[in-house]
């Protein structure tokens, strides 16, 4: 059965076990929404801790129009598979559905510097765009440096209907969601259901295919100097999947994608082998034919 926690308990709690240490995109109450009051326009003007997410220049989420990437091959994505874990927790905070992890589950490197994944949530429908579409939903993997510098990988999500094309790693939570659907959570306290030994092996990823830039996290306080890696395989959810993601959340935050935002001049840089591969062959065939 899910269990209700007064939100500072369970944050302090998080905290002392460095469950998310400094990540921001889970600290403080819900004083923001995603309409009406308070809603994306107005997150700037909520308190002045969260000025950012309104004079900020590199805010999150964006589009990504293909044809306007710089295609970099150097970029670099190194991730050791995610490991097993004993203590894995689901919590609704209200806004969003999290999974923690008591250990240390596994990191990723970029330019040398290793990154340790500390959690995960979801949005529905998806924040960032490809080409002016949005999918069905976005998975981020929030990673920290030692130094509290981050970095998130996310994960896109469309709709398929076989069994056997869906992710797994949703399906083994589908248990979970259920008790957590049970209790709801407000904005005093959040429900937390404790998923205990939890393989995390389906999230392992290729990085053969990925979009990189510099934004910011997509909720207050909007910090920015975020590395985002935006993978390019586009993974399969079923609508049952994407309710159970949905039926927890607090009212007003069924659907929790923040509106796009400014690119302001900022590069997206794309790292594609296959598209690499062509572009060799085609130099190739040009030099032979001189």
């Amino acid at each position: 059965m899910a269990s209700k926690i007064p939100f500072s308990v369970i944050a302090i709690s998080l905290f002392l076990g460095l469950a998310f240490a400094t990540v921001d995109e889970d600290v403080g109450t819900v004083d923001f929404s995603y309409s009406g009051e308070n809603g994306p326009s107005d997150w700037g003007m909520v308190k002045a801790a969260y000025s950012a997410c309104a004079s900020g220049k590199n805010q999150s989420p964006i589009n990504i129009v293909k044809k306007n990437t710089v295609l970099k091959q150097n970029l670099q994505l190194h991730s050791r598979e995610y490991n097993a874990v004993a203590n894995a927790t689901l919590i609704n905070w209200g806004h969003i559905i999290g999974l923690h992890y008591g250990g240390e589950v596994g990191w990723m490197e970029i330019n040398g510097k290793k990154y340790t994944f500390k959690q995960m949530h979801w949005h529905s429908p998806s924040e960032h765009l490809i080409n002016g579409k949005r999918f069905t939903a976005e998975l981020h993997l929030v990673h920290e440096a030692e130094d509290h510098s981050n970095a998130v990988i996310a994960i896109l999500y469309r709709y398929g209907n076989s069994p056997k094309e869906l992710d797994p790693f949703l399906a083994k939570l589908g248990d979970a969601f259920q008790r957590l659907s049970k209790e709801k959570s407000d904005k005093d306290h959040v429900t937390q259901v404790n998923v205990g030994m939890f393989n995390t092996k389906p999230l392992t990823f290729n990085n053969h295919k990925f979009f990189r830039y510099v934004g910011s996290f997509t909720t207050p306080p909007c910090t920015e100097n975020v590395i985002w890696t935006i993978l390019g395989k586009v993974r399969l959810i079923s609508k049952q999947q994407v309710e159970a993601l949905k039926a927890p959340l607090n009212p007003g935050y069924k659907d929790n994608a923040r509106p796009e935002q400014l690119l302001n001049g900022r590069q997206i840089e794309l790292h594609d082998e296959f598209e690499h591969l062509v572009t060799k062959l085609q130099t190739k065939k040009e030099r032979t034919n001189l």
